[in-house]
């Protein structure tokens, strides 16, 4: 399988008056295509220091992330961000949609920022894949939990990222909503050759990953499936 992102001897220091606190102790890491990943610990256990790194968000103190094998956290802010916007989707619990656009013109800013010409065709086929068809001329706040997540999913997805992070995307969900959701994230990680690395605290959605890390303390282990 291919490696499509990396952390290698990451670690991330914290300056707390006086004292430096090692926020994540130091980490190896790779998501393959294909994968769905999940990450799970306690809160202030390290998942946002570990889940901001790899998505370039902030600098490692010692190691290196690799994107599709090339260095990504030693570049600078504004490389980064552009690679971001072309490599990288992002799942929120929030959904992560803008209130005042339709769900089609969410997906039409990406080409809009961009300036490359909209994809209608693989636009349509998410419409249809994720069932929200009939919801792309409505607004993130007329729709349930259930459609806005599937929206943010279709919305990750169009601009065909090889990584996408998923942060506790099944929280505003009722039990039912959050099954199918994580199901069909696992199924377009699978089909897409995507990697999706997703940060949870609901231990139900486990059976859906290929594997499950720990983080406790700043330390990152695997976790053997069930």
């Amino acid at each position: 399988m291919k490696p499509l992102i990396e952390m290698i001897g990451v670690t991330k220091d914290f300056l707390q008056g006086d004292n430096i606190i090692r926020a994540l102790k130091e980490t190896n890491f790779t998501a393959y295509e294909g994968e769905l990943i999940a990450i799970i610990g306690p809160s202030g256990s390290g998942k946002s220091t570990f889940l901001t790194i790899l998505g370039g968000l902030q600098k490692p103190t010692t190691g290196r992330v690799l994107l599709n094998g090339r260095p990504f956290s030693e570049l600078d802010v504004k490389e980064k961000s552009k690679i971001r916007l072309d490599n990288i989707g992002f799942i929120l619990q929030t959904s992560n949609l803008i209130p005042f656009l339709t769900i089609k013109e969410q997906m039409v800013l990406y080409n809009k920022i961009t300036k490359t010409k909209v994809n209608q065709p693989w636009m349509n086929e998410l419409f249809l894949k994720l069932d929200v068809e009939k919801l792309k001329n409505k607004y993130p706040n007329s729709l349930s939990g259930g459609e806005r997540q599937r929206a943010a999913i279709a919305k990750a997805l169009y601009h065909q990222p090889s990584v996408i992070f998923a942060d506790e995307p099944t929280a505003s969900l009722d039990t039912k909503k959050a099954y199918e959701v994580v199901k069909l994230l696992a199924k377009e990680t699978k089909e897409q050759k995507k990697a999706t690395i997703m940060v949870t605290h609901d231990e139900r959605m486990l059976e859906f990953c290929d594997r499950v890390y720990v983080i406790t303390d700043g330390i990152l282990t695997e976790r053997p499936k069930a």
